[in-house]
């Protein structure tokens, strides 16, 4: 079991660097299996969940070359009508882009449901409802999204998504990029993810417009070449280090970041008292008193993402007054708020709202990470509480941080990571 122990209390100062956005990369990875030629792409975050999906391109058949630790070569010329490992694919969520990428370049795709973080229901039933509207055949088999195109391959088709869903708009692109005719998405989602997978097909030899728009437009091409392409920072890492700053306290400046895309999370540290300054490509963040209390609903972009729900609570959990955050996405993600409370909060959880009563300080004890970004709200708290804090099951943090110990440690942390004996051996044997 991995685990970070944490001695809190002390505020954070310095430079930090994000890293290229994961929820980016999840996608554009299983991506490269439309392109005919070498894609080469810059500023990959380092991540397990990457690494996973490295590895299933790698068992397809997919040469993966790493040029430096955040760039990679990734060649699926030859790459034969392969059927993603099963065993792989179902421990990470983004491995359903494999159906849109393999349906597209094959004709057909048999994709194992997706694993990840469990946080509440998030059903696929958009994203085959996009690839049925291309006159796929839909089937599941055996725990597997088992998709067959025509026999001349996917026919384009108008798409009207019943709720904005990110996964299901990013699926539907891949899969509508080799389509014959004009795929449209209407009621797409805006994030900027979304516009960066795009930017990349597009870059490839794709004929997509519209991104970061409600309708998406996608013209089939006949095939796609190798280009160069390089990831955006990624929004939610960057948050979660202006939020760690605002909790624990302290000035650090985050650099390599796109300030537009901050907006909702820098206008909600604005409300609570502290100071964000904006430069062409990085955000300054100080802590200038005990915050003030703040409401948050979680919305689609340009909203305050659900991603950084458990973070920002951490914040309400020491300002001055009662907070409420409505979680407007996800089902049963205040899981983490059980943890919270015994470090001596005071939250209260009805379905989709909790209302945080303010407390001055925040105690050291054992927590644990229930998903990525409630670990990563595990971590904030332990920085600004007294005493230590462990936090196990800090694997799941891996999942969508890249070096978070090493970053942390550069501004003043005081955090180190412990595995058992026991995962280490393990480690070992898998590497």
């Amino acid at each position: 079991m991995t685990k970070y122990i944490i001695n809190g209390g002390k505020p954070l100062h310095g430079t930090v660097t994000i890293s290229g956005a994961k929820n980016a990369a999840v996608a554009i990875l299983p991506a490269t299996l439309l392109v005919k030629g070498i894609c080469k792409i810059e500023n990959v975050p380092n991540i397990s969940d990457v690494r996973l999906l490295l590895e299933i391109l790698t068992t397809m058949g997919a040469l993966v070359r790493r040029l430096s630790p955040n760039t990679l070569e990734i060649d699926c010329t030859h790459v034969t009508d392969s059927v993603a490992p099963i065993d792989l694919v179902r421990r990470i969520r983004a491995s359903y882009y494999l159906i849109g990428a393999q349906l597209g370049r094959f004709g057909h795709a048999c994709v194992a449901l997706p694993g990840g973080c469990n946080f509440g229901v998030r059903p696929i039933d958009q994203h085959i409802k996009g690839i049925e509207a291309m006159q796929a055949d839909v089937r599941l088999v055996g725990g597997c999204v088992c998709a067959t195109a025509p026999s001349g391959g996917l026919v384009g088709g108008r798409i009207n998504l019943d709720v904005v869903s990110v996964g299901a708009t990013m699926n539907i692109m891949i899969a509508g990029v080799l389509a014959n005719g004009t795929t449209v998405i209407e009621n797409a989602a805006k994030e900027p993810h979304i516009v960066d997978l795009a930017n990349f097909l597009n870059a490839m030899g794709a004929k997509v417009t519209g991104a970061g728009t409600d309708v998406i437009k996608i013209r089939g091409v006949r095939q796609l070449g190798g280009g160069s392409y390089s990831i955006i920072p990624d929004q939610i890492e960057a948050g979660t280090y202006m939020v760690a700053v605002a909790a624990a306290g302290g000035d650090v400046l985050v650099q390599n970041v796109i300030p537009k895309h901050m907006d909702c999370i820098s206008a909600k540290l604005r409300e609570m008292g502290v100071q964000v300054t904006e430069y062409d490509d990085a955000i300054r963040v100080t802590h200038t008193g005990r915050l003030r209390r703040a409401n948050v609903k979680t919305m689609p972009y340009p909203g305050f993402p659900t991603d950084m729900q458990p973070q920002i609570a951490v914040c309400m959990a020491l300002a001055k007054g009662t907070s409420i955050i409505t979680e407007g996405i996800y089902d049963t993600r205040f899981r983490y708020c059980a943890e919270l409370n015994r470090m001596g909060a005071s939250i209260q959880v009805d379905t989709k709202v909790a209302v945080i009563d303010g407390v001055e300080a925040l105690h050291g004890c054992p927590v644990r990470a229930c998903d990525l970004r409630a670990g990563a709200a595990m971590v904030i708290a332990g920085l600004s509480a007294d005493q230590v804090t462990t936090v196990e099951d800090a694997h799941y943090i891996e999942r969508g941080y890249e070096n978070i110990i090493e970053k942390l440690r550069g501004i003043g942390a005081e955090i180190r990571r412990v595995e058992s004996p026991r995962e280490a051996a393990s480690s070992q044997s898998a590497g």
